[in-house]
């Protein structure tokens, strides 16, 4: 079995196997980038990627395209470039084994630069967001700048993928577009 082949294979173990639809193959398109794409210019090649996804050192595509392109954040490469065998560590050292398996699992599509910090930054809003949702009487303006916070932190997910891959409506759906909806924030 060839890299990129087992690379699908994994990454369907673990996400499922659902189709993506043309709106979640453009919107895949447009935030992120094949991995040929984030290699051009660099040392790094495709096959080497894969062969660190298999290996559990780099994370596995956060989707694969409908014509089984590798998609991954368009800054894939920033951290691990810049960490090397250190990226472990850092990771769990800042947010924890969870998220490093998270981060591993090609799942952490919920930001838009997948970082420790911006994975911490994500918990803590979700965490400020619940809290004041919790109160009998919200802080409106806490709230909103919270939501507000989250919505600059996450980009829009797939339409129709995201839910089937994870069960349940995105933290989008229901902690920036269902709280502006219902609080007006």
């Amino acid at each position: 079995m060839d890299l990129k082949t087992a690379v699908a294979a994994r990454f369907r173990e673990i996400n499922g196997d659902h189709p993506m639809t043309e709106a979640d193959d453009a919107y895949v398109s447009e935030w992120f980038r094949t991995l040929e794409q984030v290699c051009e210019g660099r040392e790094e090649t495709p096959d080497g990627l894969r062969a660190r996804m298999l290996a559990g050192e780099l994370p596995l595509p956060g989707y694969l395209r409908s014509d089984g392109a590798e998609m991954v954040h368009p800054d894939y490469l920033a951290l691990p470039g810049l960490l090397g065998e250190g990226l472990r560590e850092l990771f769990v050292s800042s947010v924890g084994e969870d998220d490093w398996d998270l981060y591993l699992s090609g799942q952490f599509v919920c930001v838009r630069s997948v970082t420790p910090g911006t994975m911490m930054q994500k918990h803590l809003l979700v965490r400020r967001i619940e809290a004041q949702l919790e109160r009998v009487e919200p802080d409106l303006v806490e709230l909103g700048r919270a939501v507000g916070e989250l919505d600059a932190l996450e980009p829009p997910f797939a339409p129709d993928y995201d839910v089937r891959r994870f069960g349940r409506a995105t933290s989008r759906t229901t902690l920036i577009e269902g709280v502006r909806a219902q609080y007006g924030v």
